[in-house]
């Protein structure tokens, strides 16, 4: 089994916390909570990590400076900023102080996990080359396959993406307009019409084993469950 990935949640709320590690947790990552901005930056330190949730407004140490403390070690390492903040001002900053990416509150936890899934792209990819079992189908994301028993069904590119993301929010909603605007780019309603052409056509792939269903929550997204 590969190794889990990573991530180092900086949260001084608790309630929050607990809801976005539990979140993570339930989607194979590895998380460690630190409660402030010292604690974090001690834990990243200490321990190989692969990606950093901070917020901003933590005692201690805010989130930009710890920010700016790990660039001055790990040039590479996504980090997310989690803020209350809205000033175009404070996003500027949140980019200057080596931030990959700035989520204000209150956000959606599916949110959250497609920015993961966007800045861990290559490391998701190299750590998913080996078949993830989908009810009685082997699916392979690198090779963009699916197979059952002998047969093996080839998938484009997109939609391998779209199943696996399917996949890794199995049997919870996919919120429609996230995954819109992370495989296509934008929520316009063609790109809403292509990914229903899409799911056809996945449905179609994954018929050999009748208790996999793709359901449609109208005005939500997408389910998956086996």
């Amino acid at each position: 089994m590969p190794n889990k990935i990573k991530i180092i949640l900086a949260e001084d709320e608790p309630a929050l916390a607990l809801i976005i590690k539990e979140s993570l947790e339930t989607r194979s990552f590895e998380v460690v909570h630190c409660k402030d901005g010292e604690e974090a930056f001690e834990a990243f330190t200490k321990q190989k990590s692969d990606l950093l949730v901070l917020d901003v407004m933590m005692p201690k140490k805010d989130g930009f400076s710890v920010a700016k403390d790990i660039r001055k070690i790990d040039k590479k390492i996504p980090i997310i900023f989690l803020t209350a903040k809205s000033q175009t001002q404070d996003v500027v900053d949140g980019f200057n102080f080596g931030g990959n990416d700035y989520l204000k509150k209150p956000f959606s936890m599916e949110e959250l996990i497609v920015r993961i899934h966007s800045l861990l792209g290559r490391i998701i990819s190299e750590k998913t080359d080996e078949d993830i079992y989908i009810g009685s189908y082997l699916f392979n994301l690198n090779k963009q396959t699916l197979q059952i028993s002998d047969t093996i069904i080839s998938l484009t590119h997109r939609e391998a993406e779209l199943l696996y993301f399917l996949n890794e929010n199995k049997n919870e909603i996919l919120d429609r307009s996230v995954v819109l605007k992370k495989i296509w780019g934008d929520d316009d309603f063609f790109n809403g019409r292509s990914m229903d052409v899409f799911i056809t056509k996945l449905r179609k792939k994954l018929s050999l084993d009748p208790n996999i269903h793709i359901l449609n929550v109208r005005g939500q997204g997408y389910k998956m469950i086996y």
